[in-house]
């Protein structure tokens, strides 16, 4: 069968592989459907982001897929079903996955795509405990979207920042997949919704979003627009997952009490912290990692209700991966890009 494997840092190749054994206990065997990309695969693709894991791997870390075969104990998911896939593979026994946070596991055995084989591939075995069903009216694309994109934003800003209507959200690159995300679910939130893109094309996609105010950054500095539209107040949340590039601007945006989240450091990893604005403004920072395997279901029944929806640059074949993550690369990406593993899904 197809797959995806990165076999040296910029080397993909698709090539064959041999199919999955039957699912052993509490195994189901899934044909992937979609596959969406996504920055950390950048970082894998440039070989800058797992130092453990071993090559040959098949890649991909957020994906759906159909249930073909389940094995023997199995009884949260039936053959035929479209599910969204957890991409951790956790202990589920530890207090952290008993009290459902699954992303604080203390026994994590990897997470697929980067320690362990991805998503790229036609079918694969995982632990059922990894899947969610997805709710009538949810397409494949859809639930690919689930687990990082929606259940990422989900986490960060309801589980981790506590957003409330009413409050003001500077989102960073709103173009980005998570960004596009953070806009339509903190606009039906009832917040007022500032976010950066990086061109003029890319302003009105994010306004459609529900964003109230767009600030191209490549034009004007961010934490001068964000200081003047909010009468230098600031703003009550940052959704941060750029990093070393916009850091100490999302401090200079944030009102006293504020609260600045992130998920992500896709411009550096390393920054520096005034520790008197810090302490004298009484901010406070959240590090959000992954989701809860709820965040997933959350997020699904959204969209399935038609309250956020996926935002799709494109979608590609397995052969064109490399353009795919050229594109990426380069930010000329407005949404997601989808890697369609089954056409009919």
């Amino acid at each position: 069968m197809r797959a995806l494997q990165l076999i040296d840092d910029r080397k993909l190749e698709l090539t064959d592989i041999a199919p999955p054994d039957e699912p052993g206990p509490g195994e189901v065997t899934l044909r992937i459907a979609a596959v969406a990309l996504n920055h950390i695969d950048v970082w894998g693709w440039r070989g800058m982001a797992f130092a453990k894991r071993k090559l040959p791997l098949v890649i991909g870390a957020e994906a759906s897929g159909t249930v073909e075969a389940i094995g023997p104990g199995v009884s949260n998911v039936l053959p035929g079903q479209l599910v969204s896939i957890y991409g951790a593979r956790t202990c589920g026994l530890c207090k952290h996955c008993r009290e459902g946070r699954d992303n604080l596991c203390e026994h994590v055995a990897g997470v697929h795509g980067f320690h362990l084989d991805g998503f790229a591939q036609e079918k694969i075995n995982v632990l059922a405990r990894q899947l969610v069903p997805a709710p009538p009216g949810i397409d494949g694309v859809a639930a690919a979207l689930a687990p990082i994109t929606f259940g990422t934003v989900e986490h960060m800003l309801f589980d981790n920042a506590k957003l409330q209507p009413g409050e003001t959200i500077l989102v960073h690159a709103g173009g980005s997949g998570i960004g596009s995300a953070a806009i339509q679910l903190a606009k039906k939130t009832g917040c007022t919704v500032i976010t950066t893109v990086g061109s003029d094309d890319k302003v009105e996609k994010a306004r459609e979003l529900g964003a109230d105010h767009v600030i191209n950054y490549r034009e004007d500095r961010f934490e001068g627009a964000v200081r003047k539209l909010t009468k230098k107040k600031g703003v009550d949340v940052v959704f941060e997952h750029v990093g070393a590039d916009t850091w100490a601007g999302s401090m200079l945006c944030m009102k006293r009490g504020g609260r600045l989240v992130t998920c992500g450091s896709t411009s550096g990893v390393s920054t520096q912290v005034n520790l008197m604005q810090l302490f004298q403004q009484q901010l406070r920072f959240i590090g959000s990692f992954g989701c809860r395997m709820e965040n997933l279901a959350d997020a699904m029944e959204k969209m399935a209700r038609g309250i956020v929806h996926p935002v799709i640059d494109t979608e590609v074949e397995p052969e064109d991966i490399d353009t795919a993550l050229a594109r990426m690369e380069s930010r000329q990406v407005f949404g997601k890009i989808i890697l369609r593993m089954d056409k009919d899904a």
